[in-house]
């Protein structure tokens, strides 16, 4: 599984997903739902506009930023 994500970029660099690709779909993100911080990384849960909700993660790496999906869930039951 590939993942792309296309971020939001303010005057810290990427704050935000505003779509992300898992292997050849895109995904526009509806609405971040939670953020939450551990060392060198940061996640997301988004709503997608497939109605499902999704855990982004975004880790600091030595080539800029890596995400992972960590977690998905149909409709919301996540």
């Amino acid at each position: 599984m590939r993942l792309r994500v296309e971020c939001y970029a303010g005057y810290k660099g990427s704050q935000r997903p505003l779509r992300f690709g898992v292997d050849s779909h895109w995904y526009t993100v509806e609405e971040i739902l939670d953020q939450w911080y551990s060392p060198g990384e940061t996640y997301f849960k988004v709503r997608a506009d497939d109605g499902n909700q999704y855990i982004l993660r975004a880790r600091a790496g030595e080539e800029g930023e890596e995400w992972t999906l960590e977690s998905y869930s149909a409709r919301g039951r996540l």
